[in-house]
């Protein structure tokens, strides 16, 4: 039989995607600080409890990579992204500066999710913690309930 896990998480969260695509392979002095403020940023985070952030996974594609992120709420991503002493305002302002010098080199985008309480629902089949679950930690999936419609109505606890 298959080992069946879930997230542990509850109560609502956001899910923050945010990515760079690098759009001329020959201009990496205007790509590769985007790429490398990123890591700075999560070490910051995940040594910060109190932020809100709960964890995220790196996806590596062709031209560029995704970050996805998890939060106790929207506010907490704000409060991060808007603080002066923190890596991403610095690092977010650095980008526009290089932009303006090489237009078009770097393209970035982020998505915000608000994921209100009982609004997710994951299963994880023979798998490590992976997703929302290693961000939140992993149970059972029988004790949030044994179909999908059951985990995400919160039926099982």
């Amino acid at each position: 039989m298959p080992a069946l896990t879930t997230h542990q998480h509850d109560g609502a969260l956001a899910v923050f995607l945010i990515g760079a695509r690098v759009n001329k392979l020959w201009r990496p002095d205007a790509w590769i600080p985007a790429f490398a403020a990123m890591g700075p940023m999560l070490r910051e985070l995940y040594r910060d409890p109190d932020s809100g952030f709960l964890g995220a996974r790196t996806l590596i594609g062709g031209r560029g990579v995704t970050v996805v992120q998890y939060w106790r709420s929207v506010e907490h991503v704000y409060r991060y992204a808007n603080d002066d002493a923190r890596r991403h305002r610095p690092a977010w302002l650095a980008f526009y500066r290089r932009a303006k010098r090489v237009p078009g080199a770097v393209g970035v985008w982020h998505e915000t999710f608000h994921v209100p309480d009982g609004g997710h629902e994951t299963l994880y089949v023979d798998m490590p913690p992976f997703g929302l679950a290693r961000a939140t930690g992993a149970v059972p999936a029988a004790r949030r309930g044994r179909t999908a419609r059951e985990r995400l109505q919160g039926r099982a606890r």
